[in-house]
């Protein structure tokens, strides 16, 4: 009898959990099913389609299709402005929206499931709606002038990507017949360096260094650094570019002063610095809507550490993508969220019918410790640089020098504004430009001048 009891109770628990196991599944399904079905892992629920027209933020059509041709607009600078968002007809730039999308993500809803565009009832897509305003595109490739590199701009409150520009670039309707055979000119002209291109940091590191500190150093911001050009590690040396003295914490920053910034890194440890930057999207998986950006990778030294205080002011073998740190100022100026980058605004239907996505946040920050960073990002463009930089901006910002052996340092620019209508947040890096202050921030403030005079694309 006690046997029978018990096999009964183990048969009601199986059947109790069996019970609660589909009750859990259908709410998956229920709350999950969209992007359970849409979703990258799902790109097998999908149909081969050509996309009729491409149209950017203002309306302005910038490819189309006529009589089975992809026709392009005549404007060459705006097609080799926005060659890298729109891909090249041979399909080389992988993360051109005519190649990501020339296999278009199903529908879905509760009723029918993954269900087709091309159905009678939407009647396939009509066109894809972008966020990029190609006039401001046009006026960062002529900024970038005869530099590699790449500048992008994007709303930190909603996380439009309002302008993506690469160079190296070509006109897709014109390709130069040396394309594929001078590697100097052209050099990675198929690679988005918004999105792929994987650079050392330099100073704007000390963005990343500064958020650990904060957090983790208790007295920081009433202790002294001092800087006399070089910093004895125990192990090594780390050089900074200048002689600066007695410093505190602030005035450390505003001076990018490499001693100071190995110091704390040193004190940190290679563990806590490590931690903190992979919970802020460092050596992890991060997207901006179907494009792998990417990994920004930090591998402090545990052994040396004069290469930890090299890797904690962005060289050793630190190494980022420009739209991280895009991301990380919109995580700053937004009080902790960081959403990613999407050039993408809807799919339009050929039945009307809009298909649009929700902003995907991809590097959180502590509200505190974000507030603490505008606050010395602030400090960098008024007390330092000078908001004469950038006119009527009321810019926050870092600038960078990523040191290469034998060659011009790439210079580096990530900021934001802090004007209530222009929430627009901008990464430059000019390849070889020299110092940060020079090339990459002439290059920002241009672009971002752009969308102070022409408000229409931030919405």
């Amino acid at each position: 009898m006690k046997i029978t009891v018990k096999r009964a109770c183990v048969i009601y628990a199986l059947i109790l959990a069996f019970v609660i196991g589909v009750a859990i599944l259908m709410f998956d399904v229920v709350t999950k099913g969209e992007s359970w079905a849409t979703g990258k892992l799902s790109r097998h629920f999908s149909y081969e389609t050509d996309i009729s027209e491409i149209i950017d933020i203002n309306g302005k059509t910038l490819v189309s299709n006529s009589d089975g041709e992809r026709v392009y607009i005549k404007d060459v600078a705006l097609r080799t402005a926005t060659l890298h968002v729109i891909g090249d007809r041979a399909g080389k730039i992988d993360t051109g929206i005519d190649t990501l999308y020339s296999v278009i993500p199903d529908a879905y809803n509760i009723v029918d499931g993954v269900y087709y565009l091309k159905s009678e009832d939407l009647g396939g897509v009509a066109s894809v709606t972008l966020n990029i305003d190609s006039g401001a595109n046009k006026v960062a490739y002529n900024a970038l002038k005869d530099y590699k590199g790449c500048v992008a701009v994007y709303n930190y409150k909603t996380g439009q990507l309002l302008c993506s520009v690469s160079t190296p670039a070509f006109d897709p309707d014109n390709v130069p017949a040396d394309l594929d055979e001078t590697l100097e000119k052209y050099e990675g002209v198929y690679i988005d360096r918004v999105t792929r291109g994987t650079y050392t940091p330099g100073s704007i590191m000390k963005i990343v260094t500064a958020a650990c500190a904060i957090e983790n150093i208790p007295d920081l911001y009433t202790r002294s650094f001092n800087c006399d050009r070089e910093y004895e590690t125990g192990d090594g040396i780390v050089r900074c570019n200048g002689t600066h003295g007695e410093q505190n914490f602030v005035q450390a920053m505003n001076n990018s002063c490499n001693c100071a910034f190995a110091e704390i890194s040193i004190e940190l440890g290679a563990e806590k610095l490590l931690e903190y930057a992979e919970s802020i999207g460092f050596n992890q998986e991060l997207y901006a809507g179907e494009i792998r950006l990417t990994t920004s990778v930090f591998e402090p030294d545990k052994k040396s550490r004069t290469e930890l205080g090299w890797a904690g002011v962005g060289q050793s073998t630190t190494r980022t993508t420009p739209a991280y740190f895009l991301s990380l100022m919109g995580a700053i100026a937004n009080g902790g969220s960081g959403y990613a980058p999407d050039r993408l605004r809807c799919f339009n239907t050929s039945s009307g019918k809009e298909l649009t996505r929700e902003a995907q946040i991809i590097v959180s920050l502590n509200r505190e410790t974000a507030a603490k960073l505008a606050e010395l990002l602030r400090s960098n463009v008024r007390d330092e640089y000078g908001d004469n930089r950038f006119p009527g901006l009321e810019m926050c910002g870092k600038t960078g020098t990523a040191q290469l052996d034998g060659k011009d340092s790439h210079s580096w620019f990530a900021g934001y504004s802090q004007r209530e209508d222009l929430p627009l947040a901008v990464v430059c890096i000019a390849e070889n430009g020299g110092w940060g202050s020079h090339a990459a921030t002439e290059i920002s403030n241009e672009v971002m001048q752009y969308f102070a005079d022409n408000p229409q694309a931030i919405s």
